[in-house]
């Protein structure tokens, strides 16, 4: 390791101008003529348009979608068997299928007056019944989102491998598991300007993305555009999560705009916007069976999964992403020979549910974590037994699980030794025993995960979408004064990739991390990619990079042998020059030299020059998988229903890592968004399909107060596919700590009585769970 190159701690360049609010986000941006767009959004979960009234005096500021002539629905499609098409109005037509379902776009100089005449449109809707609830849209009878459909469900999937086998074991314990839905709250809402580009005759669209060439290509599809009309730029993004990975109707309404009326337009999603109309996900239900023997040794999992996937598949494809990966995820990081798995995609009258950090992993590890502290309490065992027994070993590995998936490498014995060692469990349970003076109880939970990231072509062309990875490109180009300038399809969202690429870069050219510059979100200027998801950046466009510049650096070799008088075989490149048997020349000599100096170049120098886009795949492209082992320590105040986290450890294995320090951000990053999700965060309902929730007083998220400061233990084994050994990582925080944290409440309420299965575990569920569990003998009794 050199000291900017691969492993190295580096602090994040790109942090001086954002911490000094020097960052361009979509809402920076200012052009001359810009007006601002408000929508009109349905009151109504679900309703037939009879009229919308327009007033008079600002008929010509208001459209529908009886204007939009031309423009297609937004389809995401899939070529998975029974998968049924959603056809998403980009202005509701005929009746509205959710709450904040956009009706009409109000356009003025400003967003006050934009809003004023939004406010003075009425909208005349015949209600019909909402389909709030997942499990009753399933029944006979039940209102329809889609009516040809027939039913409310986007697709159903089966996986079944002997589970017949594990039916007769001597355990057989099934739990019913839920989670909430929740928002992804990012900083930075979501936010489109357009403007239109005489001069190239091109709309060029500034939004806050994750993957701004899909965007394009959804765009294309529902404006009939040619692609090379049209021009993504995706700037600074404060945080995306997965929010900002869909194509928004949003956007395909602004260009519409922009084309027709000339002149700059924009809208900035508020905060009531994206809690009741856009940002909703991670609504599972579980019926969840686990067979095993007397040791703990798992003999079968048996399970009925069902996601709320609201009310249209998001381009290029929400509705089953969450649903169908379940069926293949749900086994973990577990060895065990029998498995069911049949799950739902159902259609309901809420907004569509998007991927969030960990998509469908924190869902499956809830209910798996859970259900495996359960086996270990009919056991008579200790949790932490049941998961060892169950492991995949290493020298198991490289690995297929029951589903087929292929485990890279990894020790997840190792990483659950390792939290335990760091718990000091004997002493932990010897406190428990003793008891805590006010009154509170003490439990230890634990959850292990492991994470499929960077999904290459291999995986995603089976599931028909339009978006399937490939080759991921990267372009490295060395300026006339030696500085680097890389360029990627990819998009940061608070990754550190203006850092962490440099340092790749920095490992083969040594370039200085400084000296790098890092291009990125701008359909014209940087090469195809599916953009920023999966954790696969730091793979895919880590691989693209430096594959980049090794070629730069072939031909900087060979420019510097002649420069040298040497044979290009005779020379070498180390620490940023070309060494010969009789000296060395630096790169900012050859890049002048290439530049501006011509002729003392030799006269077959490769005319491609110091500019090189190259593409890279892993070896293997079905994913590497990285995983880890946390652990939680909490008190329970069982009158109050308070959670206090005492103590938090996490041991995680992302491969290697390119920046141990940017690791732990997104490790820390991710686990305040897993406790979130564990004890704070729920997007309600009521029977009307009426989000319960539009502000921050009544969306609680987790601060500074609620997120500990966890003690994080690397390790890192080199997955034997990829460029450096590295492994996707950014998502993991988030996945494991509802379980690790829910399995510690139940192991200090245990003596109660209580099991808590839903999440969040909220004081009030706590309360309502110990009261009915000192309900339960008086009941006993009287039933006696």
């Amino acid at each position: 390791m050199s000291a900017e190159g691969v492993g190295a701690p580096l602090p994040r360049k790109e942090d001086d101008r954002l911490m000094r609010g020097r960052g361009l986000y979509v809402g920076d941006i200012r052009l001359p003529g810009l007006h601002d767009v408000a929508f009109v959004r349905s009151p109504l979960a679900h309703a037939r348009i009879r009229a919308i009234h327009v007033p008079d005096h600002c008929r010509d500021r208001v459209f529908t979608a009886a204007d939009l002539d031309g423009v297609l629905p937004i389809r995401a499609v899939s070529g998975l068997p029974g998968f049924k098409v959603s056809e998403q109005p980009v202005l509701a037509t005929g009746k509205v299928r959710q709450v904040g379902e956009l009706v009409a776009m109000c356009v003025a100089p400003t967003r006050a007056e934009a809003e004023d005449i939004a406010a003075s449109i009425v909208l005349d809707l015949e209600e019909l019944p909402a389909v709030h609830d997942m499990l009753a849209a399933r029944e006979p009878g039940a209102a329809l989102v889609h009516e040809h459909w027939g039913d409310n469900v986007f697709l159903e999937t089966l996986v079944d491998v002997n589970i017949a086998a594990a039916l007769d074991a001597p355990i057989r314990v099934s739990r019913t598991i839920s989670t909430g839905r929740q928002c992804m709250a990012p900083i930075e809402g979501r936010g489109t300007v357009v403007q239109l580009d005489h001069r190239l005759d091109q709309l060029v669209v500034h939004t806050a993305s994750q993957m701004p060439h899909i965007v394009r290509n959804g765009l294309s599809e529902c404006l009939g555009l040619e692609q090379g009309r049209l021009r993504i730029v995706s700037p600074d993004v404060g945080g995306g999560f997965g929010y900002k990975a869909i194509l928004l109707p949003e956007d395909v309404a602004l260009c519409w705009l922009a084309l027709r009326r000339g002149h700059p337009v924009r809208w900035l999603e508020d905060r009531r916007e994206h809690l009741t109309a856009n940002a909703n996900c991670r609504e599972h239900h579980y019926r969840i069976t686990a067979y095993a023997e007397r040791d703990g040794r798992l003999r079968g999992i048996d399970c009925e999964a069902t996601v709320d996937s609201g009310a249209y598949s998001a381009y290029p494809f929400s509705a089953c992403l969450e649903a169908a990966q379940v069926a293949s995820i749900l086994p973990g990081p577990y060895d065990f020979p029998a498995y069911r798995c049949r799950t739902w995609s159902v259609a309901t009258n809420k907004c569509p549910i998007l991927p969030y950090r960990g998509v469908a992993r924190t869902g499956v590890c809830f209910a798996l974590e859970l259900v495996l502290d359960a086996v270990a309490r009919e056991a008579g065992l200790p949790p932490e037994v049941v998961r060892e027994k169950n492991l995949v070993r290493p020298d198991q590995m490289p690995f297929e699980n029951i589903t087929r998936k292929h485990f890279d490498s990894g020790d997840y014995p190792g990483a659950l030794a390792r939290a335990l060692a760091a718990i000091d469990v004997a002493a932990l349970r010897d406190r428990q025993r003793r008891g805590e003076a006010d009154g509170r109880r003490i439990g230890l939970g634990l959850a292990i995960y492991c994470e499929q990231a960077a999904h290459g072509t291999s995986v995603y062309s089976g599931w028909g979408i339009p978006m399937v990875p490939g080759h991921e490109q990267a372009c490295a180009r060395l300026t006339p004064d030696g500085g680097l300038e890389l360029r990627i399809g990819a998009h940061s969202h608070g990754q550190g990739l203006e850092t962490t690429l440099a340092q790749v870069a920095h490992e083969i050219l040594g370039v200085p991390v400084a000296r790098t510059r890092l291009v990125h979100g701008d359909t014209a200027m940087t090469p195809y990619s599916t953009g920023s998801w999966g954790s696969r950046v730091m793979v895919m466009a880590g691989g693209a990079v430096a594959a980049a510049c090794e070629d730069l650096r072939d031909r900087a070799v060979r420019i510097g042998a002649h420069l040298l008088q040497a044979k290009p075989e005779e020379c070498r490149f180390a620490g940023g020059h070309v060494v010969g048997p009789t000296g060395d020349v630096p790169l900012e000599a050859i890049a002048r030299t290439w530049y501006r100096r011509p002729q003392d170049l030799a006269p077959d120098t490769d005319p491609g020059g110091l500019e090189v886009t190259a593409g890279y795949k892993p070896v293997r492209d079905s994913g590497t998988f990285s995983y880890a082992a946390h652990a939680a320590v909490v008190a329970v105040d069982p009158d109050l229903g308070t959670v206090e986290i005492l103590d938090y450890v996490v041991v995680e294995d992302g491969g290697t890592l390119v920046n141990p320090l940017v690791v732990d951000g997104q490790i820390f990053g991710g686990l305040a968004q897993g406790i979130g999700t564990a004890l704070f965060e729920e997007m309600r309902f009521d029977g009307r399909g009426q989000p319960l929730a539009s502000t921050f007083a009544d969306y609680l998220l987790p601060g500074p107060a609620e997120v500990p400061m966890a003690r994080i233990d690397h390790m890192e084994t080199p997955s034997p596919y990829t460029r450096f050994g590295q492994k996707g990582i950014g998502e993991g925080g988030a996945i494991a700590p509802p379980a690790a944290l829910t399995n510690a409440i139940n192991d200090a309420l245990a003596g109660l009585g209580v099991e808590m299965l839903h999440s969040p575990v909220t004081p009030h569920r706590i309360v309502e769970a110990v009261l009915a569990a000192r309900a339960a003998p008086a009941r006993a009794r009287d039933a006696a």
